[in-house]
């Protein structure tokens, strides 16, 4: 059984025990947190829309961090302007404990 779950604007694929990195959430590590349910998949075949209104996807916080460091250089050609910038975008990496129907 595998679902799909909503989360910052983005949309997750998650069956039981699976660790997934998701947009961070305001949860300190331990903390149990829900998301929203946009599809059901099991043995029974696929629910969406109406079907999953209750479904519920409950998760615990494993970790908050900041992934990999990107490098974002811009530049203007024979112009001698050149930027260079780092970011690391946060993230919450959630352990997918349950999906109640």
């Amino acid at each position: 059984m595998y679902a799909i779950i909503d989360n910052g604007n983005k949309q997750y694929k998650v069956a039981e025990g699976d660790v997934v990195k998701v947009e961070k959430l305001a949860a300190n590590e331990g903390d149990t947190v829900s998301f929203k349910a946009v599809m059901v998949a099991d043995e029974n075949g696929v629910k969406v829309g109406a079907e999953v209104e209750n479904v519920k996807v409950t998760a615990t916080v494993v970790k908050q961090d900041k992934a990999r460091k990107i490098i974002v250089f811009k530049y203007k050609a024979k112009k001698n302007e050149r930027k260079k910038q780092g970011h690391r975008q946060p993230f919450t990496a959630v352990k997918i404990e349950k999906i109640e129907l």
